[in-house]
């Protein structure tokens, strides 16, 4: 915040105040990162006081409640698309809270399978009731035909990024 107690200017601000200076398309970008931003930011911050967790030990548990049989470090990686280093340990700290359990891969012995405990599933399916709650709540003002139309837009976007990312933009 500034001097005055008003927020910052973000970047899709600055660049509103002069259009011609900038494509459309960057606007579009700098409007769905700032939407990215405020969202990610409610939601670390409702996860730390509601819950005294943090977004990443949200999303580790929300990618094993999908796996219940568990996945492998590796697997979790790539799924939460960030290093091996970063999910060990994250998965130490949530095997020394009790909220999910590690165990050796039958078919590799060097990899490792976790899975939620009992105790993590309770918890990871509570945290998830009011991550719902929350994020219906961010978008009140949005009824069914403007999600509908941004749902469309938004896969339409996905499918363009991955398309010119494929071709080597």
């Amino acid at each position: 915040m500034d001097e005055a107690g008003a927020l910052p200017l973000d970047a899709e601000t600055k660049a509103a105040e002069r259009p011609a200076d900038h494509k459309a398309e960057l606007r579009l970008w700098l409007r769905l990162l700032t939407c990215t931003n405020l969202i990610e930011g409610e939601v670390r911050r409702r996860l730390r006081e509601e819950f005294g967790t943090t977004l990443p030990r949200f999303d580790l548990l929300a990618q094993l409640d999908k796996a219940p049989a568990g996945m492998t470090l590796g697997e979790l990686s790539k799924r939460m698309m960030v290093t091996n280093g970063n999910v060990t340990g994250l998965v130490d700290r949530l095997v020394a809270d009790g909220l999910i359990a590690r165990k050796p891969s039958p078919a590799d012995r060097r990899a490792h399978i976790v899975s939620l405990t009992a105790e993590g599933r309770r918890a990871f399916r509570s945290m998830a009731r009011a991550h719902e709650d929350w994020i219906a709540s961010l978008f009140v003002d949005l009824d069914s035909t403007d999600i509908e139309g941004l749902m469309r837009l938004l896969a339409k976007t996905k499918n363009s990024t991955r398309a010119a990312v494929r071709a080597g933009m």
